[in-house]
């Protein structure tokens, strides 16, 4: 799992350009190339200026962070385009919007619905980016894909310190005091998930034994999300990472997905990792090869801050 190109889409507006700023620092650490996208509020309404700005922005990064930055022309898009350019991304990356629309309510806010669309991870800044990532907590339900979920905080930030985080449903509890289970078969019951949730995450652990010195666990017991978003404030993580799985819309509106709830609720960044994530195919990263020897068909920006 690498970090080789990254996508980062604003509307240009001062919280928008944040998540660019962390983008570009996140290049720097990965030597990534960057890409940068207009995504405006509404797509019959572009900024004034775009590509312009978005030129200016890509040459500032360039010539002060020395680093690889492109730019997409055209500024009119909407999510599907932002979709569709990231299938040649490891990484998207953007701040957090909240709309006050039907649509928003319906299909969820425009974060959620790209970590519908995308199989790469999702960004979403919601802090200023004064540091490298510090303390990143990841949330795992011991599926298959918490292990790429480890891996893949491991390889954002290598110096940052990794704790995972499990909570216990008490949905089962529930049903057993409901039933009117005694008092001792629900206190074994507990002990038992206690127990499973342990070899789990050493389970998760067991495989990269040079980090789990510095990897920290904690366990919690209620609503995974909220519990998420209580440990995340309780350790003062700056980052927070969380499963994303192939629910509808629909589905989402109804039952609330654990990422859609986190993101509404956490004070840090999160990153939303669809359960199905994919790496740039190799079509996209031939396209995107291609791309960077070209003579600048998408605004090609070289790390000495000239536009070819």
């Amino acid at each position: 799992m690498q970090i080789r190109s990254i996508l980062a889409v604003t509307d240009l507006s001062l919280q928008a350009n944040l998540a660019i700023e962390r983008a570009a620092q996140l290049a720097v650490e990965h030597r990534a190339i960057l890409k940068l996208m207009v995504l405006p509020a509404r797509v019959d309404a572009p900024p004034a200026n775009g590509a312009s700005r978005l030129t200016h922005a890509a040459k500032d990064l360039a010539s002060r962070l020395g680093i690889t930055v492109r730019t997409v022309e055209q500024t009119a898009n909407t999510l599907a385009d932002v979709a569709e350019e990231a299938t040649c991304a490891d990484l998207l990356v953007l701040g957090y919007r909240r709309e006050r629309t039907l649509a928003a309510l319906l299909r969820g806010q425009p974060a959620e619905r790209l970590a519908r669309l995308c199989r790469c991870p999702v960004l979403v800044t919601k802090t200023v980016p004064r540091h490298r990532y510090r303390r990143i907590l990841v949330a795992v339900d011991f599926t298959p894909a918490s292990k790429r979920l480890v891996k893949l905080a491991w390889v954002l930030d290598g110096d940052a310190e990794v704790e995972l985080f499990h909570a216990i449903s008490t949905l089962n509890e529930a049903k057993l005091r409901s039933a009117e289970a005694s008092q001792q078969a629900i206190k074994a019951y507990r002990h038992e998930c206690m127990r499973h949730a342990r070899d789990r995450i050493f389970w998760l652990t067991d495989s990269f034994d040079a980090r789990r010195n510095r990897v920290m666990t904690a366990i919690g017991h209620g609503d995974p999300a909220l519990q998420a978003v209580v440990q995340q404030e309780h350790a003062g993580a700056d980052l927070l990472m969380v499963g994303k799985r192939s629910n509808s819309p629909f589905a989402d509106f109804i039952f609330g997905s654990v990422a859609q709830r986190v993101l509404g609720w956490a004070s840090s960044d999160v990153l939303i990792v669809p359960d199905d994530a994919q790496t740039a195919t190799r079509v996209a990263a031939r396209q995107r090869i291609e791309a960077e020897r070209s003579d600048g068909q998408r605004g090609f920006v070289s790390a000495a801050g000239r536009v070819s």
